[in-house]
């Protein structure tokens, strides 16, 4: 009997070894499910950075390049020979770069256009709640001339470059108001009122052209 019982505690050790390691093996694959089971039991996961704008998006505000055009506008930029649209999160092409650097835009989408007509680079961004004054203050002695559009600020300022058949005309669009921020830059190519066209997709005002 004493051989047997010894028998069987070396029996029951080398199970028990053999269970624990099973356990501890099970418990290491198991480890990257965790964040998973929270979630289904109601927790949350640690969620991942992201450079999305801090602000949320109010229902109807656009979300993406092609929200700023009526379905005309749209149209006409597609169909300008040989047009291309790039979407990225640039910085204002604006040359107006001290409000810029003053008022330092949270960009959600920067819509750059290019066609053998010239370029079009349109910014909507989030600004401070003071932009217009801001930039009611500084543009004007940078050349722009500002109105007030409803309750924001827009200032616009064209450039020529060369002579005759050959000039080229750059207009620029800077609007501000109620915490959102649009501007533009029109190289050569210039659609029919754009920069009206665009803010009012941005301020939700309707146009009778649309």
């Amino acid at each position: 009997m004493a051989r047997t019982g010894g028998r069987s505690a070396v029996f029951a050790w080398i199970v028990g070894s053999l269970c624990a390691a099973v356990v501890i093996t099970l418990a290491v694959l198991t480890l990257p499910l965790l964040p998973i089971g929270a979630t289904w039991f109601g927790g949350e996961a640690t969620p991942e950075a992201s450079d999305a704008p801090a602000r949320e998006a109010v229902p109807g505000e656009p979300r993406e390049c092609q929200d700023l055009y009526g379905d005309a506008l749209w149209a006409a930029l597609r169909w300008t020979p040989s047009a291309e649209l790039e979407v990225s999160r640039d910085a204002p092409a604006t040359a107006a770069t001290g409000v810029v650097d003053t008022l330092t835009p949270d960009v959600r989408f920067t819509c750059a256009w290019t066609s053998e007509r010239g370029e079009i680079s349109t910014t909507y961004a989030d600004v401070p709640a003071d932009a217009p004054s801001v930039i009611r203050a500084v543009l004007p002695e940078e050349g722009f001339t500002c109105d007030k559009v409803a309750d924001r600020i827009r200032c616009t300022r064209t450039t020529t470059e060369g002579e005759g058949d050959e000039a080229i005309q750059t207009v620029e669009t800077i609007e501000a108001g109620d915490g959102r921020w649009l501007s533009s830059v029109q190289h050569g190519w210039h659609p029919q009122a754009y920069a009206g066209r665009t803010a009012d997709r941005v301020w939700a005002v309707s146009l009778a052209a649309e």
